[in-house]
C-alpha cells in the first residue's frame, strides 16, 4: 500500500512540473516584426515623489512600450527585489522579428542583459536601440501577478512612469532616459502601472 502511494505522489509530481512547464513554454511566432511602434516617452504629470515599499520613487519621464519578450528572469534576493521580482529583455522593430532573433542567444543575470551572434543579421546598433533590460516595479498586487505570468515570447504593451527608487538606507535606482545608451545605468526602471498582452 505504501508502494502504491508513493507511485501516486511521483505521478502526481511529473503532472504538475509538467503543466507548470507547458503554462510557462516560451512561445515561438512565424517570422515578421511584431512590435512595430518605437516606445514612447514623454515629461511626467508630476515630479512629486511618493513611498512604496519603504522607498522614495520619484517620476522621471511617462513611459509606454509594446514589445516581445525576449526574455524574462526572476529575482528574489538581491536588494532590488525588494522593489522588483522580474526584469524583462524586451525587443521592438527589427528585435521581435523571429527571423531575427534565431540568429541570437540571450541571458540574464545579476540585473543585466546579454546578447551574443555569430553573425549579426542587423547592425549592432539596431540590436542596441531596439532591445532593453528593464527592471518592473509593478505599482499593484494584481499588476505583480500579471507580470509573473508573462512568458517569453509574448507580445505586451506596458504602461507607467520611468522612476528613481530611493531607500533609507542610501541605496537608489535609477532608470535610463534613453533606448541608445548601454552598460551600467542604461537599464529601465519601470514603475509598471498596466501590463496587457498585445500579440498578433
Amino acid at each position: 500500500m505504501r508502494e502504491r502511494w508513493g507511485l501516486l505522489f511521483m505521478a502526481g509530481t511529473v503532472l504538475l512540473l509538467g503543466a507548470w512547464w507547458w503554462q510557462g513554454r516560451p512561445l515561438s511566432h512565424a517570422p515578421g516584426v511584431l512590435a512595430l511602434e518605437e516606445p514612447i516617452q514623454t515629461d511626467p504629470e508630476t515630479r512629486n515623489p511618493w513611498t512604496f515599499k519603504g522607498h522614495q520613487i520619484t517620476p522621471l519621464a511617462r513611459f509606454e512600450i509594446c514589445a516581445r519578450v525576449l526574455s524574462a528572469e526572476r529575482y528574489r534576493f538581491d536588494r532590488a527585489s525588494e522593489l522588483s521580482p522580474v526584469d524583462f529583455a524586451l525587443g521592438w522593430g527589427p528585435m521581435s522579428d523571429s527571423r531575427v532573433l534565431e540568429a541570437f542567444t540571450i541571458q540574464q543575470r545579476d540585473r543585466w542583459y546579454f546578447w551574443s551572434a555569430e553573425r549579426l543579421p542587423i547592425s549592432a546598433s539596431d540590436v542596441i536601440t531596439h532591445s532593453a533590460n528593464m527592471h518592473m516595479i509593478p505599482a499593484t498586487d494584481a499588476v505583480r501577478r500579471r507580470l509573473l505570468s508573462i512568458r517569453v515570447g509574448q507580445v505586451i504593451a506596458l504602461r507607467g512612469q520611468l522612476v528613481r527608487a530611493d531607500g533609507a538606507d542610501g541605496w537608489h535606482w535609477v532608470s535610463s532616459l534613453s533606448r541608445a545608451d548601454t552598460g551600467d545605468g542604461s537599464c529601465e526602471v519601470i514603475w509598471v502601472e498596466s501590463v496587457t498582452l498585445a500579440d498578433r
